[in-house]
């Protein structure tokens, strides 16, 4: 069994019971893939083609607007699941880019094999639900917070509920993810130290 898939099989136990044949169909899915720092998962105007798990490293999805600046939208690292899954369902092309902030190592499940897996695992298909439900509930905190709090608080929230990605990921992409300008972070972080 890969390291990969150790960590993923670990994450999975948290959340459901498997038997050993369900582990060895999901180990049979999965394709273990490595990126390189800055290295992409996706581009923009490509099809997403696949349910990304992250069993090391720490990925970011990103739009580029007119201008040339960068806009994040989301951060995620072990254990965290990214894809664009608005071009995955749709087949069209993706208006977002996905790559790698540090080294890091995926296991991706394509949409058939994906579709199988939670058609032929039940257990598997709950904990899915459960994700995606968390996942929908997290992108409609991150909307609100976006719209109704001051820079000052959307800080002090993102650090607070994710301390992983306030150290590891570079302050400009943070300041990026907030929608807010990178001197002003630079004010807080400094304000808060």
């Amino acid at each position: 069994m890969s390291a990969g898939f150790e960590v993923f099989r670990d994450y999975v136990t948290r959340h459901t019971q498997l038997s050993e044949v369900d582990f060895g169909t999901l180990e049979a899915a999965a394709k273990p893939k490595k990126l390189r720092k800055h290295q992409y998962l996706l581009q923009e105007g490509d099809v997403c083609r696949y349910h990304c798990f992250i069993t090391k490293g720490l990925l970011r999805t990103y739009a580029v607007d007119e201008k040339g600046n960068e806009h994040v939208i989301r951060f995620a690292m072990e254990n965290w699941w990214i894809s664009d899954r608005e071009s995955l369902l749709t087949e069209q092309p993706s208006k977002f880019n996905i790559d790698a902030i540090e080294d890091s190592e995926v296991l991706l499940f394509d949409k058939s094999t994906m579709q199988m897996l939670t058609d032929s695992i039940p257990a598997f298909a709950k904990m899915v639900t459960g994700v995606l439900d968390k996942s929908f509930i997290t992108s409609q905190t991150r909307i609100h917070e976006a719209i109704s709090s001051t820079a000052e608080e959307k800080y002090n929230t993102f650090v607070q509920r994710y301390p992983g990605f306030a150290l590891r990921a570079p302050q400009s992409m943070i300041a990026s993810y907030l929608g807010i300008k990178p001197e002003t972070l630079s004010r807080l972080r400094n304000k808060k130290h």
